[in-house]
């Protein structure tokens, strides 16, 4: 029972949940958690309740790097990004109406997962990948057209993942890897 003077917990959402999910496969791709705990602390985010069960079940991971997400957005014009450049963490894209091209062959790639989360509105998307890199569609939702990507054949995936989740609306996203 709580006090008059305490706030009531506040539930979690899905995507506190997601992000906490999140969280912990990169403290295991990292190193800093090992398998069994990462099951273990995977159980209890999984079943958290409040927000502070969320946060009592990533206590014990590192501290979260600051600047490991970057939003880029755009209404109408183009959204892009190529030569060298780095890379955060989490790229969000949001544009209701433009092209979308993010090329990441030449980019400075310092986290073994990266997450691209697209908020596409009617824009066509284009993403160019590293050529040994490993693409994760799973978690993109489309309204009218699918994602066109057929995984690279014949290549070694040692290179970074690529998540690729979000939304799109009618526009089309094409992921392709480099050729170099």
């Amino acid at each position: 029972m709580t006090s008059p003077s305490q706030d009531p917990p506040s539930p979690i959402s899905e995507d506190d949940r997601d992000t906490a999910v999140k969280r912990l496969q990169e403290a295991y791709s990292e190193g800093h958690i090992s398998h069994e705990e990462m099951d273990a602390h995977l159980d209890r985010v999984l079943t958290a309740k409040t927000s502070g069960e969320l946060a009592r079940a990533l206590a014990s991971l590192p501290a979260e790097k600051p600047g490991t997400t970057s939003t880029i957005a755009a209404l109408t014009g183009p959204i892009r990004r190529r030569g060298v450049w780095r890379v955060p963490r989490t790229v969000k894209v949001e544009s209701a109406f433009g092209r979308v091209r993010l090329d990441l062959s030449r980019a400075v790639i310092e986290h073994p997962v990266v997450d691209i989360e697209l908020q596409l509105g009617t824009g066509r998307a284009k993403i160019t990948v590293p050529r040994d890199a490993i693409v994760d569609i799973e978690d993109l939702r489309t309204v009218l057209k699918d994602a066109s990507y057929r995984p690279r054949r014949g290549s070694r995936p040692d290179g970074p993942t690529i998540r690729i989740s979000g939304t799109m609306g009618t526009g089309r996203l094409k992921i392709r890897h480099a050729r170099r």
